[in-house]
């Protein structure tokens, strides 16, 4: 088939849809925030790929395909195998990294380990080899009355049974051998776990140093050396220690050897720089680079690195794995590029191929618009947009062929100058002969796209069909599409007639942190104030890491420290601050907006306050579904039960006691006007604001979220399943709710994200709003419209990572359009 053929889709609010998607083709789909976009492309296409795609495994996975749900929708056919490259972070946490996500670190371990020198962690000098003789030597220095243990070590670290090494053992005479760091008989081993690593020696000698003892340590040395291929483990006790139980081990080789100090190493391999390997992370911080109770403190013995100090003395060209991965990724491609002259000819044959292969996926990356990035940056700090790009670039470095790709909003976090780049590389996806399909809302994007599709006319049960579908041209001239106005020029995002004019500013002077080359800035009070520039061009490192901690310690909030900065100015006008960023609202599928925003408190106090809930004695706590008095027996309050796959995720199912309702029968036997507590978080923000009119309390809460554009959203959603722009504007709307000083300063950073231009438009009057108040807005955007609405620009530049850190441009956003130094200039709109 020449299309991917849908039918009669019906996911969340989607009324019967049906579309054909062109394969091979770049399709895009868009509408206003909560339309039905992700409800067609991943809860639909791709969730129906991944059911076709479990259904191909074994029969323990199939055994389970009947309580996986079924994507409601009559039919699709014609679909390629799905992979979706979203916004959510599904990575190992903090153990992932930019290097590892992307592979490129799979290639420098094996490249350093091929390639690189080591040196001692004694005295730094180059390793070379020991001879056996060296060995025995430095053990019959030791004092006498020293206990030794002569091991040879037969397997370190790998899985399996073992049987045929304890068989070679058995044949060589020997009786003991040690286990995973236990002694044992040899005929006392426990039968080993096959999928845990295991290490084990051959005892060779148990012996006291003393005097005519040399004959025989040299031949127990030979031994261990020729059953342990070269590599010898001595297992040492002082006489003069008080604890018996305390060994000290020494590891040699007749391979590696330090030339003057005769420090022995074991063989230099991939997994030795490994941070998730016990043999290549630091023992310290156990490969995570940061210790102390929150992990929140640079680990002092690796100095964040990650790495064991033996991974650490590694070197090619005077440069260590650690020092190229934190290096920017322009820079580390550079390097990459000058250090094969510094290479041997047997070096370079081994390593060329994997430098091509590892300066491939560098060159991706930064054509995504991720070049300021570091290799050694990790994956729970990066944007959405940015993991998004960094994957993006991963799957174009793949070469599959034949898949459906279904992308979240790409361009996010990316100024409209990397757009271009960001284009190019997705039409490169496509024409290695895959289809792509695209959820988006940028103008650059759609206008790029073979086949558009407008899904709305509004958000929840105003949404779900297909307005119009076609070319951008078709689109643009259907009267029909809301989005075909904003791109025709008929609609546009309200520029104000007149800009604020400042009495009083925030001046921040000589601030240095990371790349900003002493920036002095000055913020204009009661404005809406708009941070621009390309991506790692300073602006977080600026407000959020400078401006809002220096602020934060004025008003005597507890915060990290300020980055480097001689002086702040003009704080005394700001009496609260307010710092809004997409960080979830909650870490658990518990947290939802009702909790978040306070209406489910209210709620409860509704139902306990009812007839039925006083006959029984019930009081607010039983209509938490955090309560055990309320909460369903089985799933505890969850909704779904977790059915564990062992080598899949884990799957989870909706209760089969509650139904996925979270409360016990009893609690769901009290209701308010015909609805109990479970059917209101089921509602959607605007049902509720319609069903709880009458309650002042609740109505206002719910107005504030409204205003802010997510009636859509259900009460009950679980915070897991929001995108970050959705938690952020809930963060906004709640604080719309609170009461306002008339002083506080506003930080929000991309308030856009995921938003249509109608709902641009929305936000702007919400912050104009909090302007007229005597507020203070700032917010760090790329979006142009928005940016157009300000009343002052800071722009900076001129490009990311070290060649950014400067402001190139600041006043107005006419006086930021007419400097030609701005990159952001020719960008704004009005």
């Amino acid at each position: 088939m020449s299309v991917i053929e849908i039918r009669g889709a019906r996911v969340h609010n989607l009324q019967n849809v049906d579309l054909d998607i062109p394969r091979g083709k770049i399709t895009v789909i868009t509408g206003v925030s909560g339309s039905g976009k992700s409800s067609l492309a991943f809860d639909t296409l791709y969730a129906e790929g991944q059911r076709q795609y479990i259904d191909s495994l074994s029969a323990y996975a199939r055994q389970f395909l009947d309580q996986i749900p079924r994507p409601d929708v009559d039919s699709i056919n014609g679909l390629a195998p799905t992979l979706a490259i979203d916004q959510k972070n599904t990575t190992s946490g903090s153990r992932s990294t930019v290097a590892t996500i992307t592979e490129i670190y799979d290639y420098l371990r094996l490249l350093f380990a091929r390639a690189g020198t080591p040196h001692c962690t004694e005295c730094n000098s180059e390793i070379a080899t020991q001879s056996p003789d060296a060995i025995a030597d430095s053990l019959l220095a030791l004092a006498d009355k020293t206990k030794l243990v002569v091991l040879a070590p037969m397997v370190r670290g790998r899985k399996g049974v073992h049987k045929d090494v304890f068989e070679s053992i058995q044949k060589a005479g020997l009786v003991r051998v040690r286990v995973d760091g236990e002694m044992y008989p040899l005929e006392d081993v426990p039968v080993l776990a096959p999928r845990k690593n295991h290490t084990i020696e051959a005892v060779i000698d148990r012996l006291v140093i003393r005097d005519g003892i040399e004959s025989r340590l040299r031949d127990s040395v030979a031994l261990a050396l020729r059953l342990g291929d070269g590599l010898i483990n001595s297992m040492v006790q002082d006489p003069s220690a008080k604890d018996r139980e305390v060994w000290d081990e020494t590891l040699y080789s007749t391979a590696m050897a330090c030339p003057d100090c005769g420090t022995s190493f074991a063989e230099v391999e991939p997994r030795t720089f490994s941070f998730n390997s016990p043999y290549g992370a630091c023992p310290t911080c156990e490969g995570l680079g940061k210790v102390g109770e929150n992990a929140d403190e640079v680990c002092p013995e690796c100095e964040g690195s990650r790495l064991c100090i033996q991974a650490r003395r590694v070197t090619i060209a005077g440069c260590a794995i650690h020092e190229l991965t934190a290096m920017p990724l322009a820079g580390a491609g550079d390097w990459l590029g000058e250090c094969e002259q510094s290479l041997t000819p047997l070096q370079q044959a081994v390593a060329l191929p994997i430098v091509r292969e590892v300066t491939r996926r560098i060159e991706f990356l930064g054509r995504v618009g991720v070049h300021y990035l570091t290799l050694s940056r990790a994956a729970d700090t990066l944007s959405g947009g940015e993991l998004q790009r960094v994957r993006l670039a991963t799957s174009i470095g793949s070469g599959l062929v034949g898949v459906c790709y279904v992308l979240d909003e790409p361009s996010i976090g990316l100024h409209p100058a990397d757009h271009g780049r960001l284009i190019d590389c997705i039409k490169e996806l496509q024409s290695q002969g895959n289809t792509i399909v695209i959820v988006e809302h940028d103008e650059a994007t759609m206008l790029a796209a073979d086949r558009l599709v407008d899904i709305g006319p509004g958000a929840g049960k105003h949404g779900g069909h297909i307005i119009a579908e076609g070319t951008p041209k078709q689109v643009i001239k259907n009267r029909k599409s809301l989005t075909g106005q904003y791109l025709s020029g008929k609609e546009q995002v309200t520029i104000p007639d007149q800009r604020r004019t400042a009495k009083h500013w925030i001046t921040i002077t000589d601030a240095s942190l990371n790349n900003l080359k002493n920036v002095t800035a000055k913020i204009p009070l009661a404005s809406l104030v708009g941070i621009s520039g390309v991506s790692g061009s300073g602006k977080s490192s600026l407000i959020s890491d400078t401006l809002y901690p220096a602020l934060a310690q004025k008003l005597g909030l507890q915060t990290p420290a300020p980055g480097p900065l001689k002086s702040i100015r003009g704080a005394t006008k700001i009496d609260k601050l307010v710092p809004i960023n997409q960080t979830p609202i909650g870490r658990s599928p518990r947290s939802c907006p009702a909790t978040y925003a306070g209406v489910l408190d209210e709620v409860r106090k509704v139902f306990a306050a009812t007839r039925q809930a006083k006959t029984r004695g019930f009081s607010t706590s039983r209509f938490s579904f955090n309560s055990k008095s309320g909460q369903c027996e089985l799933c505890k309050g969850h909704g779904v039960e977790r059915i564990a796959m062992n080598f899949l995720s884990d799957l989870f199912v909706t209760c089969t006691r509650c139904g996925g309702r979270r409360f016990n029968r009893q609690t769901l036997q009290v209701r308010f006007k015909g609805a109990n507590v479970a059917d209101v978080l089921e509602m959607s923000i605007d049902g509720a604001a319609e069903f709880f009119e009458n309650v002042p309390k609740i109505s206002r809460l719910l107005a504030s979220l409204q205003d802010v554009g997510l009636g859509y959203l259900h009460l009950g959603q679980a915070s897991t399943t929001l995108s970050g722009g959705e938690a952020q504007r809930i963060k906004l709307g709640t604080e719309l709710a609170r009461v306002s000083t008339g002083s506080t300063l506003y930080l929000l950073d991309e308030p856009t994200t995921g938003l249509h231009f109608a709902d641009v438009q929305r936000l702007v009057d919400v912050l104009q709003r909090l302007v007229d108040a005597g507020n203070t807005v700032l917010v760090i955007e790329h979006n142009f419209d928005l940016l157009s609405a300000c009343d002052w620009i800071i722009d900076m530049g001129p490009s990311g990572g070290a060649d950014g850190g400067q402001i190139v441009a600041e006043g107005t956003p006419e006086q930021v359009a007419d400097n030609p130094a701005s990159i952001s200039g020719k960008f704004f709109k009005f």
